[in-house]
């Protein structure tokens, strides 16, 4: 355990992934804090509200996939949300996701449609994807959280896993808005209990942009308030332009590249609505 110390002597701007790939989605304890925010109905920063998610999926059944039922492949599924919607209009969804406890409720809640889903809890860069899909769908900026070279491989990964003439949908985060992210000042907030603990604790976080990487890193360093001991987690997110990420995309096998402003297909309307990228095989 690190303590008050080692934040004082910490390094300054690290590189982005050096302090570790990602924030422990895996951690039982930790996933079961994060599925609580993926099912708030409070706020979209985890997962949508459920209204939301409605509109996404009503757009990708009706446009993306022509109002027809299809074999879905869903990346970083969470707790199946999206999932569970596209099974109930007749899908075939298969969902991977590496928090335990996403897994779990979305095996749980699946109910009378839980011969049309299937959920495996695996880490998107080593698993086997399969094949024959006619969707394989990334969202909520997940593609980003990787270094090139391994969003270079899921990419890979997707095509293969297409069926011929299937489709690619990312839900990407903005170039400006991770390098924002990454040049935004310092913060801090105290909580009785969140998703980094479940005591009381204050949160302090910093930001950093590397602009020869074009990647942003977030620091989350955790104090727990009865005994002073530190936690410390790191996210790094890579930026790529809408040319970059075409280009990427060209090279993993996709052709017919379009762009839209948001999951309904329509100009954002809210701050968490992101750019969406789609392919063919």
């Amino acid at each position: 355990m690190k303590t008050i110390l080692d934040i004082v002597n910490r390094a300054p701007n690290p590189a982005p992934w050096s302090e570790g790939d990602n924030i422990p989605w895996n951690d039982p304890a930790f996933s079961e804090r994060m599925l609580a925010e993926h099912l708030s109905q409070e706020h979209d920063l985890a997962s949508r509200r459920s209204s939301t998610i409605d509109e996404h999926v009503g757009w990708i059944f009706a446009t993306v996939l022509g109002g027809r039922p299809a074999r879905v492949l869903d990346l970083g599924c969470g707790p199946g949300l999206y999932a569970h919607r596209l099974a109930s209009l007749g899908c075939e969804v298969v969902g991977l996701d590496f928090s335990p406890a996403s897994i779990r409720h979305a095996i749980e809640v699946a109910g009378d449609h839980k011969d049309n889903c299937r959920f495996v809890r695996a880490d998107v860069r080593d698993a086997d994807f399969g094949g024959g899909f006619d969707l394989v769908m990334m969202i909520f900026g997940q593609l980003n959280v990787f270094p090139r070279d391994r969003a270079m491989e899921i990419l890979a990964k997707a095509h293969a896993a297409l069926a011929p003439g299937g489709r690619l949908l990312l839900e990407v985060q903005a170039a400006a808005q991770i390098q924002a992210g990454g040049e935004a000042g310092p913060s801090w907030y105290s909580a009785a209990s969140g998703l980094f603990f479940d005591r009381p604790h204050l949160v302090l976080q910093e930001n950093a942009w590397n602009a020869e990487a074009r990647a942003s890193t977030t620091r989350f360093m955790v104090v727990d308030a009865a005994t002073g001991g530190v936690s410390s987690y790191a996210l790094s997110n890579e930026a790529y332009t809408e040319d970059e990420l075409e280009s990427a995309l060209h090279r993993a096998g996709f052709s017919e590249v379009e762009t839209y402003p948001s999951l309904r297909g329509t100009e954002a309307v809210r701050e968490t609505d992101l750019p969406v990228v789609l392919a063919r095989c």
